[in-house]
């Protein structure tokens, strides 16, 4: 059975060129097209699709607002279909903090070329999206302070400890998953690494959305950042991310390299520099994600004694990376989003 898809976006170029390359996919199917959300919702009124491609500056009603009523209505996975501007990236990870579940990038001129030499990752994001768990959500709040029910003496007890850190992978749905953890967490809580799939340009915004947000630091990783206690480090779109040791300090080492496991930055690289760099001191944490990068990675980790964990199916938005993981048998526990921040701070 086909995936239906249907595409929204007020350009009649970019409606003809994405459903010409998700046509020639033998498991997907375009069903409909739309200039905006308001002709969108007259065909919804007949039949739904799988999976929704959604723009986000439209005439007549903006993509952000549609989504919010989907969401809140009849939560449909959706994939955002965004400039690489920087308005865009913006919106767009507003939309992933609102309920989208991935982005595919429309550069401003050869999108044809563009999405030709990357279909195969789009036909992959389109899949995985219509297996996305979504549920009914409402609006976020935006730029709020963190409610931290972590107990006074895990804080302090972490305080103290300065030579631990937190390696972290994540992808699809891995936005929303972030956003929640990083949220909770102390000032006072270990170093963190974050490896989180997402187009180049795009993660330097989402660093400092996270940051607004959160009493942690959360910056898009350089060269040299070190890994502090109260520090998140993400790594930038486009670059790998490794940790090295320079005697009693974590460093971030930052370098362009060839795609590990279809994707770079990559977690596998990330995991696999904090098992041979930190070995029990880190913990490894996998989560909601396809494919299976960050499996092997997360494995070296518990080979060199650091604690593992991966997110349970219940709570992923996709479960391809946590379940390659658990299936390895790299995961020394399995947990909930909900008990990720306690564990954390532990």
């Amino acid at each position: 059975m086909s995936i239906k898809v249907m595409i929204i976006d007020d350009s009649a170029v970019v409606r003809k060129v994405l459903s010409s390359v998700l046509n020639e996919a033998p498991d997907l199917e375009v069903i409909a097209t739309a200039s905006d959300p308001i002709f969108a919702e007259k065909y919804l009124e007949k039949e739904w699709p799988d999976v929704i491609v959604l723009d986000i500056e439209m005439p007549r009603m903006d993509g952000l607002t549609f989504l919010r009523k989907l969401m809140a209505e009849h939560p449909t996975p959706v994939v955002i279909c965004s400039s690489l501007a920087t308005k865009g990236c913006e919106l767009s990870l507003q939309a992933l903090s609102t309920g989208a579940v991935d982005i595919i990038t429309k550069p401003q001129l050869g999108l044809q070329g563009f999405l030709q030499e990357t279909k195969l990752e789009f036909w992959q994001i389109i899949r995985a999206s219509s297996q996305a768990r979504l549920t009914k959500k409402a609006k976020p709040a935006e730029n709020r302070k963190p409610t931290t029910n972590i107990p006074i003496k895990t804080i302090i007890k972490m305080g103290h400890t300065t030579d631990r850190i937190a390696a972290i992978g994540t992808s699809t749905g891995g936005t929303q998953a972030l956003e929640f953890i990083l949220a909770q967490l102390p000032r006072t809580c270990q170093g963190i690494a974050v490896v989180q799939h997402m187009p180049e340009k795009f993660t330097a915004a989402f660093a400092g959305r996270l940051n607004t947000m959160c009493e942690v630091e959360v910056k898009e990783a350089e060269n040299g950042d070190r890994l502090i206690p109260g520090r998140v480090l993400i790594a930038p779109g486009g670059q790998h991310l490794e940790i090295q040791r320079s005697g009693a300090q974590y460093i971030a080492k930052i370098f362009r390299g060839p795609a590990v496991n279809r994707h770079c930055p990559s977690v596998d690289v990330l995991f696999r520099s904090v098992a041979k760099n930190v070995g029990k001191n880190a913990m490894g944490l996998i989560m909601t994600g396809m494919g299976d990068d960050g499996a092997q990675g997360l494995l070296a980790m518990r080979q060199a004694g650091s604690p593992t964990i991966a997110q349970d199916e219940k709570s992923s938005v996709v479960f391809g990376m946590p379940k390659e993981a658990i299936n390895l048998g790299a995961a020394g526990k399995i947990a909930s989003l909900d008990e990720i921040p306690h564990l954390l701070v532990k």
